[in-house]
């Protein structure tokens, strides 16, 4: 049966529909708030002010123009809510959204013309991750060294002779600027093999030749020799640049020699990989015993039977909150500072996230139990205690269990990462390796990473789902 009030106000002839779109068109949500839907109203001034005041602070004006749907669809929301009709809401949500995401699009610069523009770049890195370092050879290096000067002085280094016994290197010129193009020549290698150019600068620091971020090579001939036009690298540090220095050129091929074993790299990863799990073990094991009695202290149908308990309650929640609003990669940072670099302070960022996640997991859980049994126990004139024991613990138990395995898959993948900023674990030679941009070594222990975490998945989602 319909409402004679709610007819009145559907005709109600002093209701304008164009006074109430005009209001709207003029501030978003006048026309509303003039048509008594406050919350509405507010609503669409409110998604207004902060959509203008995000391009206005981020300086978008070319935005604007997405706000124009919007505005009108406002005003005419406006004009059907006076002529007594109840518009959805859904158009007007898809409209700041389109606006909202088109803020965000530029703000994090989403190109997809840079994702296609950086495929290149990035190939020579995945063709490295592709081939991790596991197995190798021995091998016998053979190189040789030669003088270089840059820049040219008055008295250059005087043109090398072909040795007959040993590897060599012939420059021309013996001396050339920066940038400049020279010709090197080897001969005495293994033939028809392909060998690495080093530079060492005049203070020492040896790095293998790149041009166009990719590294010089050279191939030798049947006769173990070759010829190659290279630029010269501007390795010399600002501190260094005082006039001619004398750099070394190094060619370098490397013979295999000997069976296939596992590599230097493979055995360090092992250990890292080993030291990443014992972090989570531990980490996940002292996060439990600490997290189930904060629970209870975070659980309201147990704690909230008093102020005192009231109060307890509220205070272990709100630390709860702020503990898991704070990233491990964070925490660690800041362990590594009270106890040092190493996995010590990984494991104590890993504690205090996981008393905090798992303490919020058990709370909820403890507070989702059937009062029932809890009732029964206390008519028999049990404690807090007892009733805990006998009518709490049988029922939370099992989600307890099935939380804490979850926790450990967690803190395995999260002590992975903890290295980069020195909590030890796999993660401290991966950060390493990639900035040295040893991709092959680096490959290893990503591979090292995904085998482990998938493994410790399935392990542990066949025993969540047999508790479970």
């Amino acid at each position: 049966m319909v409402d004679e009030k709610d007819i009145a106000e559907e005709t109600d002839p002093n209701r304008s529909p164009a006074l109430a779109s005009l209001l709207s068109l003029i501030v978003p949500g006048a026309g509303q708030l003039y048509l008594g839907e406050r919350s509405r109203g507010l609503s669409f001034l409110g998604a207004a002010v902060i959509l203008v005041g995000l391009l206005t602070w981020l300086d978008m004006s070319l935005l604007y123009i997405g706000l124009l749907p919007f505005w009108l669809w406002n005003a005419w929301d406006a004009r059907q809510q006076a002529q007594g009709r109840q518009p959805s809401f859904v158009l007007g949500f898809v409209l700041i959204a389109v606006v909202v995401y088109a803020i965000g699009w530029q703000v994090t610069e989403i190109s997809v013309l840079k994702l296609v523009e950086g495929v290149p770049r990035i190939q020579p890195v995945v063709a490295s991750l592709l081939k991790p370092d596991v197995v190798t050879r021995d091998v016998e290096v053979m190189e040789a060294i030669h003088i270089f000067e840059s820049p040219c002085s008055g008295s250059p280094p005087a043109v090398a002779q072909p040795k007959v016994d040993a590897p060599y290197l012939i420059t021309e010129p013996t001396c050339a600027d920066v940038d400049e193009t020279i010709t090197v020549r080897g001969g005495n290698f293994p033939p028809s093999r392909t060998g690495e150019l080093w530079w060492e600068n005049p203070i020492g620091q040896a790095s293998r030749l790149r041009a166009r971020g990719e590294f010089v090579n050279f191939e030798t001939d049947a006769q173990g020799q070759f010829s190659q036009q290279i630029a010269v690298p501007d390795v010399v540090p600002e501190s260094g640049q005082h006039g001619p220095q004398i750099h070394e050129i190094k060619p370098r091929v490397s013979t295999p020699v000997g069976s296939p074993h596992a590599s230097e790299t493979f055995w360090l990863v092992v250990r890292r990989v080993g030291e990443t799990i014992a972090q989570a073990l531990m980490a996940t094991t002292l996060g439990i015993l600490l997290a189930v009695p904060v629970s209870f202290f975070s659980a309201r149908n147990l704690m909230a039977v008093n102020p005192v308990g009231t109060a307890v309650y509220y205070v272990t929640r709100t630390l709860l909150n702020i503990l898991r609003s704070v990233e491990p990669l964070i925490m660690a940072i800041v362990f590594v500072v009270w106890v040092g670099l190493g996995p010590f302070a990984g494991v104590l960022a890993l504690v205090a996230h996981s008393i905090a996640a798992l303490g919020k997991l058990y709370s909820e859980a403890i507070e989702s139990i059937d009062p029932g049994p809890i009732e029964a126990v206390s008519a028999t004139g049990a404690n807090r205690a007892q009733v805990v024991v006998y009518a709490v613990l049988p029922q939370v138990l099992p989600p307890f269990v099935a939380f804490s395995i979850y926790r450990w898959d967690i803190n395995v993948r999260m002590s992975t990462i903890l290295g980069f900023v020195g909590g030890g674990g796999i993660g401290f030679l991966l950060q390493q390796w990639i900035r040295l941009s040893d991709y092959n070594e680096a490959g290893t222990a990503i591979w090292a990473i995904a085998i482990v975490v998938t493994i410790l998945d399935y392990a542990s989602a066949q025993v969540r789902e047999r508790i479970v």
